[in-house]
């Protein structure tokens, strides 16, 4: 069930990212009198489809829902009645095409506009920043950080949530300088201090090593040992361990919270635990052996993360109808500006190949995010859109970015380039997507089975 749900979220996602950005093309091609013969959702052999309108339009849904497809009348794909030549894509002035060419990932990105409005709307809900641990001898160590205090800016921008703290300081680590924060102690007294970032790699970041490598931990409310999901394989579902469980004591010793039974399995690998579990309000015991990996012992365990966190660990972000917009046009603004610095990190090896994701990656996203409600559902949304958008802005042969750069081109020269030099660039375009999309199955499949 959990696989079907997760492909269901997947082809919903990119269902409505592919529909948003092929209207943008469709929408403006009509505005500007173009003919449109097509509007595909999904790519292969339609299995529905339905004319519509003065041109009979052909709107069909496809099984293959990686993309889609807007086909507008054309003189280059086929004859054209001598009355209709005037509304072929080929005849219009270079402006209209472009305009037409643009409207795809001009669309994904008002798409994350809108998103993030109803999410500032409905209200935005994080864990505080608030310091947890501070690991001895760390960057954060030798400058005084202490447990308790709470990032309230990074530099100039203000904070409230721990995803802030990590996309400005990606920000700083990506133009290699320092980075400050301001804090706040329980007493509400204000300090600052600044952290040299210069030696952490994005790969550290990508791999979800940032605030470890600041050598910070951060405060994380105290869940019950409640089991919330087992992973296959896993030491407990072997041994008997259930979804629901609450688990009491380990060898006699009484567990109140989740992290002391994580922290009393992993200083025990390969040895046998006397667990103590409540299971509809019965009291069960087990002997569980945590397998080893990398030298700590580990259940194979999640916990039960829809248990309700105290408000005042919690900052909820939420405006009116106008601040709500412009903040989603700046949030739309600041991770776009970070998607394409990051493309071009990766672009120049700065960042590893290995973190490239496809279809599979994204799918388990959709999952993750699908069930945890739909503020977060729409994050993922807003993230992917804006992904797609800088995506098709490249400057690649088969891409928007590609037809863009040859009317740069056919601009410049005053015609259009040769058909020739067309289908060699349109070789060279696919031969690059073939080998960006064969990376990125190969990345998924690596993570699937490892």
């Amino acid at each position: 069930m959990e696989i079907l749900f997760t492909i269901i979220a997947f082809i919903f996602a990119i269902s409505i990212l592919v529909t948003v950005h092929e209207f943008g093309h469709y929408l403006i091609a009509k505005i500007l009198g173009i003919k449109v013969l097509r509007f595909s959702v999904g790519f292969g052999k339609p299995l529905w489809s339905k004319r519509y309108g003065q041109d009979q339009t052909e709107l069909c849904i496809a099984p293959i829902p990686l993309g889609g497809y807007v086909k507008m009348l054309d003189e280059t794909e086929g004859e054209v009645a001598v009355e209709e030549a005037h509304r072929a894509f080929n005849r219009q002035s270079l402006p209209v095409r472009a305009a037409v060419v643009f409207a795809g990932p001009f669309f994904n990105f008002l798409f994350a506009i809108v998103a993030y409005t109803v999410i500032y709307l409905v209200g935005l809900s994080g864990l505080k920043p608030v310091i947890g641990e501070v690991i001895e001898n760390s960057k954060a160590a030798q400058v005084g950080l202490t447990v308790g205090q709470e990032i309230i800016a990074v530099g100039e921008y203000p904070v409230h949530r721990w995803d802030g703290v990590m996309e400005f300081t990606l920000n700083r680590i990506m133009e290699g300088k320092t980075v400050t924060y301001t804090l706040q102690d329980q007493e509400l007294r204000h300090s600052q201090i600044t952290l040299d970032v210069t030696d952490i790699s994005l790969d550290d970041v990508a791999d979800g090593h940032l605030l470890k490598k600041l050598g910070i931990i951060p405060f994380r409310p105290q869940l019950p040992a409640i089991v919330g999901e087992l992973a296959p394989d896993g030491a407990a579902q072997r041994d008997g361990l259930q979804i629901g469980d609450e688990v009491v004591a380990v060898d006699g010793y009484v567990i109140d919270n989740w992290h002391s039974w994580v922290d009393y399995v992993k200083h025990h690998p390969n040895q046998a635990i006397k667990t103590e579990i409540k299971r509809d309000q019965q009291i069960l015991h087990l002997t569980i052996t945590p397998n080893e990996i990398e030298g700590e012992g580990r259940m194979g365990v999640y916990a039960a993360l829809d248990y309700p966190i105290p408000a005042k660990y919690l900052s909820i972000e939420s405006y009116g109808v106008g601040t709500a917009f412009l903040k989603g046009i700046e949030k739309t603004w600041d991770t776009t500006v970070l998607t394409v610095r990051m493309m071009g990190q990766m672009l120049t090896l700065q960042i590893s190949p290995k973190h490239i994701g496809g279809p599979v990656t994204i799918a388990e996203f959709a999952g993750k995010s699908a069930e945890r409600g739909i503020v977060v559902f729409l994050l993922f949304l807003s993230l992917i859109s804006i992904s797609l958008g800088v995506l098709n802005l490249l400057p690649i042969p088969m891409l928007d970015g590609g037809h863009l750069a040859m009317y740069v081109i056919e601009g410049i020269k005053g015609s259009p380039l040769t058909e020739t030099t067309q289908l060699v660039l349109q070789k060279i375009g696919l031969a690059l997507l073939f080998s960006l999309i064969s990376l990125a199955l190969f990345n998924d499949m690596w993570r699937l089975f490892n």
